[in-house]
C-alpha cells in the first residue's frame, strides 16, 4: 500500500493509517555507518568489513530436506519476460491462459442473485457474496467426495481470502456517490454493505475444464467486520479488551481490514488486521488519561475524527439496539468500559485463526502475537520437537519486524487439531522485535514486562496483556529498528531465508516530524534517500530486507542480514546509488508488497507489487524470482545527494546488498490492468494451477465520473461499460506443466 492518501486507494477514504505514528525517537540502527565516502569510492563484492565471517556461515541444519537443494538447483524460470505497460489488460507470458474465478459481489451460493454490478445489490446480500479488495489467500485440498482435508489434493479445494478495503464509489449506485458522503450522517444501508464487503471469503473451488466455485457446498461462507470473534491467548479478559458487546474481555465483532495471511500446520488459515485503525471515530487524545492517549496516539493519531467511512454516525444514531453503529465509536461516554466502546480499537490489529474445515467454529483472534498493523504471519517450517516461528510486518513508515515462537514444540500428532492446536501453539508463545545492526548482525528482544526497559517505559505497562495490546510501545522501549514499512514475508524452503518487503516510504532522509523528535534519517537497511523526479522523494521504490537466523534456527535471537533486492526504475541504470541491484527492462520493479514462495518447486519466490511511483510507465506487476542465499553480495556504499536529515548535504550510508538480480533469477511474469494493485497469491500443491489476486482495478476513478462509464480509469474484467471489479484470477501453463517453468 502506498504511504499518502494521494497514492493510496484515492477512491477509498481508508488509507492514512500507514503514516507513521512513531515519535519514539529510536535512531534508525543501533550502529550506522554514515562515512562521508565519495560516490567514487563504492564497494560491492567481498565482503570488506568485520561482519563478513558472521555473514557467511553455511547452510547447516536448514530446513529443507537433502533433496531440496538439488531440485532448486534444477528449476529454471522459463517463460519470455512480460513488458511494462499501462494497457486496462492483465497480460501474462505468451503459453499462459487465465480465467476469472471470483469477482466483487460474485454469489457463494445458488440463491444469491448474480451481481449487478451497478451499486443496487443489497446490504444483506453482501453476507453471501464476494467481497471487494481481494488480498492474501491460500488453498486447502479437500478430498475427492468435498467432505474431509485431504491437503494433497489439486482439483478440489478451499480457497480462503481476504477482502481488505473497499472502493467505495462502485458499491453504490451513481445517484448515491452523486449525493456524496456525509461522514457526519451516513445512510444505515450504505454503511452495512461497507461492512459486509470487508472481511473474509472461504469458498469451494473444483476443476473441470477450469476452476469454478462449487456453490453448493456446506464450507461456502463469508467472515465479514459484524462477525463473532473469540479473543483468546494473554490478552483475553483484559481490561483494555472490555466493550459493552463483550463486559468480560472475551469477545468482539468483525475483522477489518485484512491483508496478508499465513497458514499452520494443522491446516488452518490466518488473516491478518492491518490498517483498522482509521476506521474508528476518535476523541482529541488531550481530553484521555495519559495511558489512553498515549495508546492512541501510537496506534491512531491524536485529532478528533469520524472514522475514514463514518460508520459511527448513522443518520439518525444508532437504533440498532446491538451498538452495531457505536462500536465504532471509540470515544468514552458511559460510566465505565463495560457501557460503552472506548476500547473497541483494541479488539482490532490481530492474527485471526480460521479454521476453513469447520464452518460452524467461531474464529479467534491469538492475542499472544501482538496489535499492530499486521501484513501478514508467515511461518517457517515446522520441525518435530523445535518450536513453532512466525514472521510479522508493521505496515507503517517507521514500523517494526516481528516474529513468534511457540513455546511447545511441533508435534505432528497436532496436524489434525483445528483450533484447539491454535491455542496450543499460537496462544502461549513469546513476541520479538528485531534491531538491524550496521556490521551486518542483529538482535531479536523479547517483548516481555520482565523486560527491564518495557517495565520502566514512560506508558507504565500494567502487565503482558498490555505488552501484547500495546507492543509498538514496547517495541519503541527496547530501541527497535524503524524500517520503510514491512510488509509481506516469506521463509526460502530450502535455505530458511526470512524475506521481507519494504513497500516504500517518502519519509526516509526526512529531518524530525514529530514532538517526539522520530528520526528518518537513512541508515544500512534503510540506505536511501532520492528523488525520482516525479514527484518521488525518500524511498519511492521500496526494497527487500534478507535475514538468516543464527545457526539456521528460527528461534534463535541473533541473526545477519542483507539487502536481497533494491526495487528501481529501468532508467536508473548505471546509477549504483539507486538501481543497486542492476534491475533490467525485463526486470525493474517499484514499491514490493506481496511475496510468496511455492511449494510446489521449492525456491521459486513470488513478488508482487503495489506502486504509486511508476504508473507512468507500467501498472502492478508479479513477478519470478529465484533468489540465492543471504550473504551472496557484499557491502554497498550507498551515497545520496541533498539529503534533508544531513542538513542537505550528501550522505554515503554502507549497506549490504545480495547478488544482482539476473534475466535467470528475475523476470516479470504478469502486468495488471489499469488502477490495480497486484496481491495475493497461492497455488495448487502441484503448482501447476496459480490463483493471483487483482485488487481495485480502476482504482483512480473520480467521484464525479461515476456517470460517465467511458472515464473510468479501468473496465476489467468485464470490459465494454462495466464498473471494475477486483477478481481472482486462475493462471495455468497451455502444456499443464509448473507455472513458471
Amino acid at each position: 500500500m502506498s504511504d499518502t492518501l494521494t497514492k493510496h486507494h484515492p477512491a477509498s477514504p481508508n488509507g492514512c493509517d500507514d503514516v507513521c505514528h512513531n515519535d519514539s525517537g529510536n535512531t534508525e540502527f543501533a550502529s550506522v555507518l554514515n562515512a562521508r565516502l565519495s560516490r567514487r569510492n563504492l564497494l560491492k563484492g567481498g565482503f570488506g568489513l568485520a561482519a563478513g565471517s558472521f555473514m557467511s556461515f553455511g547452510l547447516t541444519g536448514c530446513l529443507s530436506s537433502g533433496g531440496g537443494s538439488k531440485k532448486d538447483d534444477a528449476f529454471k524460470l522459463g517463460f519470455t519476460a512480460v513488458a511494462k505497460g499501462i494497457e486496462d489488460a492483465l497480460r501474462i507470458p505468451t503459453g499462459y491462459s487465465f480465467s476469472a474465478l471470483y469477482r466483487l459481489g460474485d454469489p457463494l451460493n445458488s440463491t444469491t442473485a448474480a451481481y449487478a454490478n451497478d451499486g443496487t445489490d443489497s446490504a444483506a446480500s453482501f453476507q453471501f457474496r464476494a467481497g471487494d479488495h481481494h488480498d492474501g489467500m491460500a488453498y486447502f485440498g479437500l478430498n475427492a467426495a468435498g467432505l474431509a482435508k485431504d491437503l494433497s489434493n489439486n482439483a478440489r479445494g478451499l480457497l480462503c481470502m481476504n477482502h481488505e478495503n473497499i472502493t467505495q464509489i462502485f458499491l453504490h449506485t451513481a445517484a448515491e456517490v452523486g449525493a456524496g458522503f456525509d461522514n457526519t450522517a451516513r445512510v444505515p444501508a450504505q454503511i452495512d454493505k461497507e461492512v459486509n464487503a470487508h472481511g473474509i471469503s472461504v469458498i469451494e473451488v473444483l476443476k473441470g475444464t477450469n476452476f469454478s466455485i462449487n456453490q453448493l457446498s456446506g464450507f461456502n461462507r463469508r467472515y465479514t467486520a459484524l462477525s463473532n470473534m473469540e479473543i483468546s491467548g494473554p490478552a483475553a479478559g483484559d481490561d483494555l479488551l472490555v466493550t459493552a458487546y463483550s463486559t468480560t474481555g472475551a469477545a468482539t465483532r468483525g475483522t477489518l481490514n485484512n491483508c496478508a495471511n499465513g497458514v499452520t500446520p494443522w491446516g488452518t488459515y490466518l488473516t491478518c488486521e492491518e490498517n483498522w485503525a482509521g476506521y474508528f471515530k476518535r476523541p482529541a487524545s488531550n481530553t484521555l488519561s495519559a495511558k489512553a492517549a498515549a495508546a492512541q496516539n501510537r496506534y491512531i493519531g491524536s485529532g478528533v475524527n469520524n472514522g475514514s467511512y463514518g460508520w459511527a454516525n448513522p443518520a439518525g444514531g444508532d437504533t440498532s439496539g446491538t451498538g452495531q453503529y457505536d462500536r465504532w465509536n471509540i470515544t468514552p461516554t458511559g460510566a465505565t468500559a463495560a457501557a460503552d466502546y472506548r476500547n473497541a480499537a483494541n479488539t482490532m490489529g490481530w492474527v485471526v485463526e480460521i479454521d476453513p474445515f469447520a464452518p460452524g467454529a467461531t474464529p479467534r483472534k491469538r492475542t499472544a502475537m501482538g496489535r499492530f498493523g499486521h501484513e501478514g504471519a508467515m511461518p517457517a517450517k515446522a520441525v518435530a520437537g523445535k518450536p513453532l516461528v512466525y514472521y510479522m510486518g508493521d505496515d507503517a513508515q517507521g514500523e517494526y519486524i516481528y516474529k513468534y515462537v511457540s513455546n511447545a514444540n511441533w508435534d505432528a500428532a497436532d496436524a489434525n487439531g483445528g483450533l484447539t492446536a491454535g491455542n496450543k501453539y499460537l496462544d502461549d508463545g513469546k513476541l520479538y522485535v528485531a534491531t538491524f545492526n550496521a556490521d551486518g548482525s542483529g538482535t531479536w528482544t523479547e517483548l516481555s514486562i520482565a523486560n527491564a526497559a518495557i517495565a520502566a517505559a514512560a506508558y507504565g505497562f500494567a502487565d503482558q496483556a498490555d505488552v501484547c495490546i500495546n507492543c509498538r510501545l514496547a517495541a519503541d522501549a527496547v530501541g527497535a529498528t524503524p524500517m520503510d514499512r514491512p510488509e509481506w514475508t516469506g521463509v526460502h524452503p530450502v535455505t530458511g531465508d526470512i524475506y521481507i518487503t519494504l513497500t516504500n516510504n517518502s519519509k526516509r532522509g526526512s529531518t524530525g516530524l514529530t514532538t517526539g523528535g522520530k528520526s528518518y534519517g537513512l541508515d544500512a537497511a534503510n540506505p536511501r534517500y532520492y528523488d525520482d523526479g516525479e514527484g518521488g522523494k525518500g524511498n519511492p521504490n521500496g526494497h527487500i530486507v534478507r535475514i538468516r537466523e543464527t545457526g539456521s534456527d528460527h528461534a534463535a535471537t541473533t541473526f545477519a542480514w542483507d539487502v536481497y533486492l533494491f526495487g528501481a526504475e529501468n532508467d536508473q541504470f548505471g546509477n549504483a546509488s539507486i538501481n543497486i541491484s542492476g534491475l533490467t527492462d525485463d526486470n525493474d520493479f517499484s514499491s514490493p508488497d506481496g511475496l510468496w514462495f511455492s511449494q510446489a518447486v521449492p525456491g521459486l519466490m513470488w513478488l508482487q507489487t503495489d506502486d504509486g511511483a511508476y504508473t507512468d510507465v507500467t501498472n502492478c506487476m508479479m513477478l519470478a524470482a529465484l533468489p540465492g542465499q543471504q550473504g551472496d553480495g557484499g557491502p554497498v556504499n550507498v551515497t545520496s545527494t541533498a539529503v534533508p536529515s544531513n542538513a542537505n548535504a550528501d550522505q554515503t550510508v554502507t549497506t549490504h546488498a545480495g547478488a544482482d538480480a539476473t534475466a535467470a533469477t528475475l523476470r516479470r511474469f504478469l502486468v495488471g490492468p489499469a488502477g490495480c494493485e497486484i496481491t495475493g497469491i497461492t497455488e495448487t500443491p502441484d503448482g501447476k494451477t496459480l490463483f493471483v489476486n487483482i485488487q481495485h482495478p480502476g482504482e483512480r476513478t473520480a467521484a464525479a465520473d461515476i456517470g460517465t462509464p467511458a472515464n473510468f480509469q479501468s473496465h476489467w474484467p468485464e470490459g465494454g461499460n462495466a464498473r471494475p471489479r477486483s477478481t481472482t484470477v486462475v493462471i495455468t501453463k497451455d502444456d499443464g506443466g509448473i507455472v513458471g517453468a
